[in-house]
């Protein structure tokens, strides 16, 4: 018997997957536990037409979020801090100051996103990967100047 597994299943298949089993395995077990149904013409359709919604509402998202990297890309930010005789700053910059300098900015980026490898502690000018949804990946422009006030 042919079912449509709605879960997945260990050792068997997953989700949407059309798999082949026994005839009581799939009456006994699989579909009384809403595991798989049966797979007849309209479930099979249904999969199918499921399956297009799901990859139509990927692609939708995927190009918003490249159009938020490409924003992203296009508005550098700078960040002000306190620096002593010899540059160096006092603290440091992390994920969570970039982060929150772009939604100064109007742009919402979670701070687990940003990938800086080690805390800046000087000035200048950095590029800093951020991973973005749907596997988009965005290089920023974060600008670190002395705070003259």
């Amino acid at each position: 018997m042919r079912v449509i597994l709605q879960q997945d299943v260990k050792h068997l298949g997953l989700v949407g997957e059309i798999v082949r089993v026994k005839d009581g395995y799939a009456r006994n077990f699989l579909v009384p536990r809403g595991l798989a149904v049966i797979a007849d013409e309209r479930n099979v359709r249904r999969l199918e037409h499921q399956k297009r919604m799901a990859s139509a509402k990927a692609a939708k998202e995927f190009a918003k979020a490249q159009a938020v990297a490409t924003q992203l890309e296009n508005n550098p930010v700078t960040i002000r801090r306190a620096t002593g005789e010899d540059g160096k700053l006092f603290g440091s910059v992390t994920n969570r100051d970039i982060a929150e300098a772009y939604a100064a900015d109007g742009f919402e980026i979670d701070r687990r996103a940003i990938e800086l490898e080690e805390h800046i502690r000087s000035l200048g000018v950095y590029q800093i990967p951020v991973k973005l949804e749907r596997g988009v990946r965005a290089t920023i422009k974060v600008y670190v100047v002395i705070d003259k006030a």
